[in-house]
């Protein structure tokens, strides 16, 4: 488990020096006509409507360069590279999450219930967290690709 902590504690350093990302927890609200100007609609659908992208439909899901993966809703950090693998669900899927990063609920929109996760600061919807996940966590966090934003470490 000191690993995790230790993978969960070096994202920082995965981001350009230069980054001007806001790392602070306070809470970002907007109307639904400014997030709609924001994202786009099918970022809208997903991260104010929980709603789901298609599967395999966002070039996230084969992303393998270094970097940071963050709300695309407020640039929250959420995830790095180093957390993330090949499920082959064909959604962005991540064995770990940054911690304090992430909220859940039980969701019951299907037969059985899942677990929803959303970003702790604007509340985005993200994806669902599965039991079938890689060691050491075994945990499967399902991300949708247009709720996310990759910023690649610098060379």
């Amino acid at each position: 488990m000191e690993d995790i902590e230790l993978l969960q504690a070096g994202w920082e350093a995965l981001l350009p020096a230069d980054h001007g990302l806001d790392f602070s927890l306070d809470p970002v609200t907007r109307a639904p006509e400014e997030w709609r100007s924001l994202l786009s609609p099918a970022a809208y659908d997903v991260l104010r409507k929980e709603g789901t992208e298609r599967a395999g439909s966002h070039p996230y899901n084969i992303e393998k360069r270094d970097g940071v993966f963050l709300c695309a809703g407020c640039d929250l950090p959420l995830f790095t590279s180093a957390m993330k693998y090949d499920s082959g669900t064909g959604w962005p899927s991540f064995f770990t999450h940054i911690p304090g990063h992430m909220g859940t609920k039980k969701d019951f929109k299907l037969i059985w219930p899942r677990t929803e996760y959303h970003c702790i600061r604007c509340e985005g919807h993200q994806g669902h967290v599965f039991d079938d996940g890689p060691p050491p966590t075994g945990q499967r966090w399902c991300n949708n690709g247009v709720a996310l934003r990759f910023v690649p470490r610098e060379s």
